[in-house]
């Protein structure tokens, strides 16, 4: 039993921003029946996918963590620095002043 009490903390959490994002703003959000953490932090931002994609998804899903940069940050995404895959994935914005 308290090798579960760990566990259930892990999994209170959600998604955690890789250490250039701590302190971030968090935005969590639903889109196409998924769920995604957003942390922007400045002009660089991460996108984190939760929950399992299946075969043959993947591809879908990386379009849509794309399309949601702008919608949530406000800002243009700079397709050059983009990095990461369907699960998570970082680059470098273009925010108006």
């Amino acid at each position: 039993m308290k090798a579960l009490i760990p566990l259930l903390f892990l999994a209170a959490c959600g998604a955690s921003p890789a250490p250039e994002f701590m302190g971030a703003k968090r935005t969590d959000v639903t889109l196409n029946g998924r769920d995604y953490t957003v942390f922007q932090k400045g002009e660089r931002v991460e996108v984190i996918r939760l929950g399992y994609a299946k075969r043959g998804e993947h591809q879908d899903i990386r379009a849509t963590m794309i399309e949601m940069i702008p919608r949530v940050t406000g800002c243009r995404l700079r397709d050059s620095t983009l990095t990461g895959d369907s699960g998570e994935m970082r680059g470098s914005l273009d925010c108006p002043a």
